[in-house]
């Protein structure tokens, strides 16, 4: 779900430039989709929770979503379109998913996922590139391609020449960058790590020592108080 709100930006930005074919159609797919998937979020939702207005009071966004920004509105109330882009608001979660990420486990399931898109992606590439492009050969040449395009060496030996070979590349490209991203950020969190546990371990001592002080002085106070009452009740 996070990955069809974020398909959301590219398909306002080619409504709005409007290219041309096939790009329009391909917007137009998708937009459907998109909404498709949030439609049946919803449907799925209310079918397994046990109290469904509870879940709807709860959920009000991700119902106006389905209720707003269908695709087949007509040219009367295409301004409610404007309304897509409360999709983009459950991106909000990213955040939450992207400290996982950063986990041993969440760079696993990254890495894994860019091993798939090099070699699905080389293997698309190379099957829509192949009667066009006279340096792609076979699917061995679209997999080097996708592997020099993800770790952003690219030698410029194999380029992309028709537009679903561009398309194509964008996406290798955005994963690419992602997983690189991902595991620098990884990388430097081990070093800085070392440095935030340091710094909690001591403001922690500190705490822990200005408690102490507090109790005992606590302490002093309440005997003092009982002393003082002992005297009074003497007197």
């Amino acid at each position: 779900m996070l990955i069809a709100a974020l398909l959301v930006i590219p398909v306002i930005l080619v409504e709005q430039v409007d290219p041309g074919s096939p790009w329009r159609q391909i917007a137009s797919v998708g937009n459907w989709a998109i909404w498709g998937l949030f439609v049946a979020e919803v449907v799925v939702m209310l079918a397994v929770v046990p109290d469904r207005w509870r879940w709807i009071r709860e959920n009000p966004i991700d119902v106006a979503i389905v209720v707003l920004t269908p695709p087949f509105l007509p040219a009367s109330l295409q301004a409610l379109r404007v309304f897509r882009l409360l999709r983009l608001l459950r991106l909000v979660r990213v955040i939450q998913a992207a400290r996982r990420l950063f986990t041993v486990e969440g760079l696993r399931f990254v890495a894994l996922m860019a091993l798939l898109v090099a070699f699905g992606g080389g293997a698309a590439f190379a099957a829509v590139e192949k009667d066009h492009n006279a340096n792609v050969n076979g699917t061995w040449d679209g997999v080097y391609w996708a592997i020099t395009t993800m770790t952003t060496v690219g030698y410029g030996d194999v380029s992309p020449e028709t537009n679903y070979g561009r398309i194509i590349a964008i996406a290798v490209m955005i994963v690419g960058i992602g997983f690189l991203g991902l595991l620098i950020g990884a990388a430097a969190e081990r070093f800085v790590a070392r440095d935030i546990e340091r710094a909690e371990a001591e403001v922690a001592g500190e705490v822990e020592e200005s408690e102490g002080e507090v109790r005992a002085e606590l302490r002093s106070m309440a005997a003092r108080l009982v002393e003082l009452e002992r005297r009074l009740a003497q007197r």
